[in-house]
């Protein structure tokens, strides 16, 4: 990774010409740059890569993923065909997961059409790779374009990336927290000369009372009520796992990563992975805004243990060696424990679906599953 990077260059003189850039801006700038952008360029997964998602981890996920999608399916009344929707696939992964615990079931497996909502194509062709042989697979860049009908929608770590605008406190109200130069050259974190006007009266209850200094982050409802209204009007369901908070609150998560390691986000843009911890109140308010059904949300650790997943590593572990029983004790403690690298407390998992859903499997109290 070098000191400066193309984008950075890009960025600077943007400011140059323009003024000080708001957070949301260089955040996507970061990410969709077409040409130096984060997301359009490179595979950022695994070992080699700078992080890990849980479809990664095992197996396990992807399949449980595939056992809630035919939970869905049931639930809207087993209709013939299915959208099977993934936004930000990876490799193809979890997708290639879910597609394998549901071949056991052929009237949904014959029932799916595969859509994967991805625009990078380095992870196109993996994704490509990893899903040759699947039947009804189409690629999109976005939601839009998939067709109407049924849909079970998944979305692991996704919403993490997308652009999220940042406010801070000072004496005078609520300024946009932006990005400047400094005299010597260096990228710093600024502030817009003249408050955001009647910014307090939007604010959820608990910021209001954020001291001076307090930062203040929110992503457009836009892509959320994308998905609700389409749960809504077609039937189904999404699902939405990632890292965030359950309440809506004052906080700077805005944050960089390089080779599992937390960087600086200001540097080497383009050239780092750049995230923001996710409002999961503000999802649901988002969804049920438009009509649509609210599930959950719970933890990672809760919603993988009412699927089963402690009976799919024992079934899994009493056919393995030793060395991979091993592994998938490692894996089981890593997706669902909450201690230190474990993502089963940080990891929020929260449903959507259309009203006439009653409950979703695993994410209430009376619902569970079993994997076997």
């Amino acid at each position: 990774m070098t000191e400066s990077s193309p984008l950075q260059d890009e960025i600077k003189r943007l400011i140059k010409s323009a003024g000080p850039m708001p957070v949301w801006r260089y955040m996507q700038l970061c990410l969709t740059h077409p040409q130096y952008g984060y997301y359009v360029s490179r595979d950022p997964l695994g070992r080699e890569g700078d992080f890990t998602t849980a479809p990664e981890v095992s197996q396990m996920f992807g399949e449980l993923l595939g056992l809630w999608a035919a939970s869905v399916w049931r639930a809207i009344g087993s209709p013939p065909l299915l959208h099977l929707i993934e936004l930000g696939p990876g490799r193809g992964t979890m997708m290639a997961d879910a597609l394998r615990a549901l071949r056991v079931l052929p009237p949904l497996y014959q029932a799916l059409n595969i859509h994967l909502v991805e625009i990078n194509p380095v992870l196109r062709e993996k994704q490509k790779a990893t899903l040759q042989g699947a039947r009804n697979v189409q690629w999109h860049d976005s939601i839009d374009s998939v067709p109407a009908g049924p849909s079970v929608i998944l979305a692991n770590e996704y919403f993490d990336v997308l652009p999220v605008h940042q406010a801070i406190k000072r004496d005078t109200g609520w300024h946009e927290r932006t990005v400047e130069i400094t005299d010597d050259g260096r990228l710093q974190f600024g502030a817009s000369a003249d408050p955001i006007p009647r910014f307090e009266q939007l604010l959820p209850p608990l910021v209001r009372a954020a001291p001076v200094g307090a930062v203040f982050e929110w992503r457009p409802d836009v892509e959320m009520m994308k998905i609700a209204s389409r749960v809504r009007d077609d039937g189904g369901a999404a699902l939405i796992i990632d890292y965030g908070h359950l309440r809506s609150d004052a906080g700077d998560t805005f944050q960089a990563i390089a080779r599992h390691s937390f960087t600086d986000p200001l540097k080497n843009p383009g050239q780092v992975d750049v995230t923001a911890h996710v409002d999961f109140q503000a999802l649901g308010r988002a969804a049920e805004d438009v009509g649509a059904r609210v599930h959950g949300p719970v933890t990672q650790g809760d919603f993988l243990r009412r699927l089963g997943i402690e009976t799919r590593a024992l079934t899994l572990m009493a056919k393995a060696s030793v060395e991979v029983s091993e592994d998938i004790s490692g894996a089981l403690k890593r997706l669902t424990d909450s201690g230190r690298g474990g993502m089963g407390s940080m990891f929020k998992v929260i449903g959507i679906a259309d009203p006439a859903i009653p409950n979703l499997v695993a994410l209430s109290d009376d619902t569970e599953a079993t994997a076997s």
